[in-house]
Formats: structure tokens, sequence, C-alpha cells
């Protein structure tokens, strides 16, 4: 009798967890999510992930492509989502890619992410430099001269990124074409690069974006200063964007928000992914510690997964409320 007892009891509980499985509103569906090639972004990117899995998607590892190639590639249904929409810095690949009518984009993700342009603290103080166009003096930009052009040598980003269209605009916006060379390429690399210089005493100027870890490195304010900029000018479908601050200070680009963007006609027939990506939202305070902890050394892919792990852990009620507000859209 108590084994019979004992085995109808786990065949109940059984069927109840066949039935839970079966209620999940993502059984027998596959998410493709991407990223770029910045690691730094699989944090935010394996969160999302993770919801999703909780609510019974099949979510693949998330590919690296170029900006341009993930809005095209979401909006063909080749992928799913994408948890790194910046706004407005990639309005014009998000518009020529289908904007509102390929892909659905509701809430914010994260808030805060500032851009702009620095330069070492020594060398602002000892020669007043504040503002980016004051590199229009030839003395002032040779101080910047990494290989004897008399250029001042700004470290860029990477072709693509959106940010790369904005510097080239300004540098000629601000008349600096004479005088500073922005150099693009691979970022990482630049920026060693950059960080090396700077051990050794030397004169840096560099763009770079929040969240990212250089920033944590080269802190502003105590290593290096942010530059202001003449007045507010920006490219393509940014060209409107006031980039003045409330105080008045002026550092050349929008704080912008970061958003989940996912194939339109997935997001329709998913209707718990969508109001998960509407609900979802990550402290970009919690993005820079993460960052900061892959620098040091945490950057394996184990890493990265514990990070999300522990990241839900202490965040668990909240997480829970997105899964549950998720189901109960599917209803």
């Amino acid at each position: 009798m108590r084994k019979t007892a004992l085995l109808a009891a786990a065949l109940t509980s059984l069927a109840t967890v066949s039935a839970f499985a079966a209620d999940l509103p993502g059984k027998g569906i596959t998410v493709k999510p991407i990223q770029s090639t910045i690691s730094e972004e699989s944090f935010q990117t394996l969160l999302v992930s993770r919801a999703l899995e909780k609510l019974g998607y099949r979510v693949e590892k998330p590919s690296e492509v170029d900006y341009n190639v993930g809005y095209t590639s979401i909006a063909s249904g080749d992928a799913t989502f994408t948890a790194v929409n910046w706004q407005p810095l990639h309005d014009d690949m998000y518009r020529a890619a289908g904007g509102d009518k390929a892909f659905y984009r509701q809430g914010t993700y994260v808030t805060g992410a500032a851009q702009g342009y620095l330069i070492d603290k020594k060398t602002a103080v000892k020669y007043h430099i504040t503002r980016l166009d004051q590199l229009k003096d030839e003395k002032l930009a040779r101080l910047f001269d990494n290989n004897g052009d008399g250029k001042a040598d700004m470290t860029g980003c990477a072709p693509g990124w959106g940010c790369e269209a904005v510097i080239l605009h300004q540098n000629k916006a601000f008349g600096l074409e004479k005088t500073v060379e922005p150099n693009m390429g691979n970022y990482a690399a630049m920026m060693a690069d950059t960080l090396a210089r700077y051990k050794q005493g030397k004169p840096i100027l560099y763009y770079t974006w929040t969240p990212y870890w250089i920033s944590d490195v080269l802190v502003p304010g105590r290593d290096v200063v942010w530059l202001q900029v003449p007045f507010s000018s920006m490219p393509g479908a940014q060209k409107e964007v006031n980039t003045q601050l409330p105080n008045g200070a002026n550092y050349g680009f929008p704080v912008n928000t970061m958003h989940i963007v996912a194939n339109k006609a997935w997001a329709e027939k998913n209707p718990a992914a969508a109001r998960l990506f509407a609900e979802m939202k990550l402290p970009i305070a919690d993005i820079n510690a993460q960052n900061s902890r892959m620098h040091q050394g945490q950057s394996s892919e184990q890493a990265i997964n514990a990070h999300v792990d522990g990241w839900i852990k202490a965040h668990q009620a909240q997480f829970d409320r997105w899964i549950e507000d998720a189901k109960a859209a599917a209803q």
C-alpha cells in the first residue's frame, strides 16, 4: 500500500510539472538574441534570455553581429531581439531597417547612458583645457599627437557603432579637421593603447560611453575630465537634438536610453515576451559594476553567467514579478 501511495504521489507530481511546463507561454518556441561584438553587452542580453527561459522559451546563445546587420536581421525575422538598442544614437539604423513598422520597442531597459570626449586631468589643468574646440589651437592639438603628423590623435570608436558618424560630423562642425584626427577601429585595442599611454604619463584624448569599464579605471574628475563642445551638432536623424544639459553644460551627446527591440510580428504572436520586454529595467550602475568585474578578469562565459545569476538572486522579487506579469499577458 505504501509503495502504491508513493507511486501515485510521484505520478501526480510529474503530471503537475508536465502541466505547468505545458502552460508556459514560450513552450516549443526558439528565440535568437543578437548583440554587437562588445562583450560587455552580454550581461544585459543574457539577463533577458534568462527571463525568457523562465517563460518556457528555448533561447539560443546570442549571436555577435554589427549593429546594422543586427537591425536588418531582426526586421527580417532571422533574429528575435536585441537588448542594446541605443536611442537616439541608433535612430538612423533603426529607421533604415524599418522603424516602428518592423520593430517592437516598448518600455525603457536602461537609462542614463552618457557619451563624450575626455582628456587626462593633468594636461587639462596645466593647459586650462575645458572644451574640445580649444584643440583648433595647433599648439594644444600637438600635445595629443601620437604619430608626429602634428594633429591630435583621438581614440574614436568602431565603424558601424553609430558613434563614429557623430564623432566625424562633430570634428568637421567644430572646425577641427586640420588639427584633430579621430581614429576608428577596434575600440578595445585602441583603449588598451590609450590606457598604456596614460600610465606612461602621456596626454590622452578619447571618446567613450557609459556603461563601460574604462570609467572605473580612468575615473572622470580624478584621472580624466569630460570636455564640453561649443554647440549642439548631431548628424542624420539626430540633427535636431539639443545636447545641452539643464545646467548649461554641453558634452556633445544627448544622454541615451537603451531598449529591448524585437521583431514586431514575433512580439505580436508572443504577448508574454512582449510584456517582459516592456517591463524589464536594469540600473546602469549594475552594468558598470559587472563590466568592471569583467575588466578585472571575470570575463569568461561561465563568469558572466554567474554574474547574471547573482543579479537575479539579489533582485528575485522583481524578477519573479516580471515573469508573473508576462505569464498574465499570455492568458
